[in-house]
C-alpha cells in the first residue's frame, strides 16, 4: 500500500511550466503535491512523469464519476501512470467504488495507489445540501453514509472537511484527508467548511492539502513548513 503523507500542496496553476518554476524557486523540491483537473487536463501524462521523476508524491484529484465500466477503465490508465492517491466521488455509488479499484488492481505496476471517496465537497454547506440539491440529510450526515459505504466496497480513504474527520474516524477504519485548510486569519475564497492545520490534527485528520496560503505566501516553503508543523502539532494534543 502507499504511504499517506500528511501535507499536500495544491498546484493551483494554469499551466506544468508555471508549477515546476514556483516549485523550483521556492526550494519545494521534492514535497508531496495535489494535481488537478485544471492542470491534468492541460498537461497530462508528461506532468506527472516530470514530477514523479522529481520524487514528488502525487494525489491525483480528478473526482471521477461515470459509470462503473468507464471508472474502472480509467483507474486502470491512472494507476499506471504511478500516483500515490486516486479519488472518486462516494455518491457514485458501491458499483463504482469496486470498479475502481478493480481499475487500479489492473493497472498498477506494484503497489497500487490509495484509493479515496469524495464525500461532500468543502464548497458545499447545509443550505447548498438542503436546497439546491434537494437532500433531507445535512452534510455530516451524508459524509457518515459515504465513508461507511466507500469503506464497505474498497476505499482506503475518504475525503472530508476537518468537522467530520473525526466522526469518520470514530465509524470507521478509514484514512481522513482534509481539503479546505487555511491559515489562522486566512481567506477561505469559496471554501465554506474550513480550518486551520492545528485544527484538522485535533479533529483527527490524517493527512491535509493546502494550496493558496502556500502559493499565495511570501515565503512558500516556510508556509509550507509552518502548516506542516501545526498540523503535526495538533495530532500530537489530540494524542496526549
Amino acid at each position: 500500500m502507499k504511504e499517506l503523507k500528511p501535507v499536500y500542496f495544491a498546484l493551483d496553476f494554469s499551466s506544468g511550466s508555471e508549477a515546476l518554476a514556483f516549485i523550483q524557486s521556492h526550494d519545494l523540491e521534492g514535497v508531496p503535491v495535489k494535481v488537478g483537473m485544471e492542470l491534468f487536463y492541460k498537461e497530462g501524462a508528461p506532468f506527472i512523469a516530470e514530477l514523479k521523476r522529481q520524487n514528488h508524491d502525487i494525489f491525483l484529484d480528478l473526482k471521477l464519476y461515470d459509470i462503473p465500466e468507464t471508472v474502472r477503465r480509467s483507474m486502470r490508465n491512472l494507476a499506471a501512470l504511478g500516483v500515490d492517491i486516486v479519488n472518486v466521488h462516494a455518491s457514485g455509488g458501491s458499483r463504482m467504488i469496486e470498479a475502481a479499484r478493480q481499475g487500479l488492481k489492473e493497472g498498477a505496476f506494484g503497489e497500487q495507489p490509495l484509493l479515496f471517496a469524495v464525500t461532500v465537497l468543502t464548497s458545499m454547506d447545509e443550505w447548498t445540501v438542503r436546497r439546491e440539491l434537494n437532500v433531507e440529510a445535512s452534510p455530516k450526515e451524508m459524509v457518515s453514509h459515504y465513508s461507511r459505504l466507500a469503506e464497505a466496497h474498497g476505499a482506503d480513504g475518504v475525503v472530508c472537511s476537518v468537522h467530520e474527520a473525526a466522526m469518520v474516524k470514530k465509524e470507521t477504519g478509514l484514512f481522513t484527508l482534509t481539503p479546505g485548510i487555511r491559515l489562522p486569519g486566512g481567506d477561505t475564497h469559496d471554501q465554506k467548511r474550513t480550518s486551520t492545520p492545528e485544527e484538522a490534527g485535533i479533529q483527527a485528520s490524517d493527512a491535509i492539502v493546502a494550496g493558496r496560503p502556500i502559493r499565495d505566501s511570501s515565503a512558500p516553503a516556510d508556509t509550507y513548513q509552518t502548516i506542516k508543523g501545526d498540523f503535526l502539532y495538533g495530532k500530537q494534543t489530540a494524542d496526549s
